[in-house]
Order: structure tokens, then sequence, then C-alpha cells
């Protein structure tokens, strides 16, 4: 089971740019494909984007596409999402999971990291 400790979120202006990273702490992310989830004020939470064990594949939900890239650096047990052009309806806590396998979207554990608030003005 990983223990994720996401960071880097802030406050944003609409169309600006932000990256988050999640740590794996006491645990290791290197066997698990990993991605970013997000809750909306009074929304559930969704799936945003993940990327497989080696980093070679990626995939997005289709509002982020083209805007966000995930990557990871296993030596660092470190998952990024790289944020750009961001909207007001970003604004979620963002969280990291793994997940099962790649091609999945929902997450393989149901506990969860503190999340990380973006917060974008327009």
């Amino acid at each position: 089971q990983v223990q994720p400790v996401e960071s880097g979120g802030g406050l944003v202006q609409a169309g600006g740019s932000l990256r988050v990273s999640c740590a794996a702490s006491g645990s290791t992310f290197l066997p698990y494909t990993m991605g970013w989830f997000r809750q909306a004020p009074g929304k559930e939470r969704a799936f945003v984007a993940a990327i497989s064990r080696s980093g070679t594949l990626s995939y997005y939900v289709d509002s982020v596409k083209g805007r966000f890239t995930i990557s990871r650096d296993n030596a660092k047990n470190t998952v990024f999402l790289q944020m750009n052009s961001l909207k007001p309806e970003g604004t979620a806590v963002y969280y990291c999971n793994a997940l099962s396998y790649c091609g999945e979207r929902r997450p393989a554990y149901n506990s969860w990291g503190q999340g990380t608030q973006v917060t974008v003005s327009s």
C-alpha cells in the first residue's frame, strides 16, 4: 500500500501554471502505475491522469489533455503533475494514488494522503 505525500499546490490566476508533486513516505511507487485525482468543492473525487511504472505510457481525462503532463522520477520515488493553462474549474484538492494496472482509472487503495489545494482565480 502506498503512502503518498502531496505538495506544491497554491493560488494561481487563470492561464497560469503550477506543478504538484507526490512523494512516497515509508513506501515505494516503483511497482505501481500511479495516478492523480482531484476533488472540487461539492463534487466527488475524480481521475485526472496516470502514468505507467516505467513512465513510458500516460493517459488523461479529456478535459486536461494538452494542458496537463504527468511524469515520474523513479529514482526519487516521486510523481509530478505539470498543469498549464489552468482554468477556474481546475480548483480542487489534488491527490495521488496507485492504480491496479495501466489503463485503469480507479484507485487501487481507499486510503489517501492529505492532498494539495490548487486554487485558480478568474
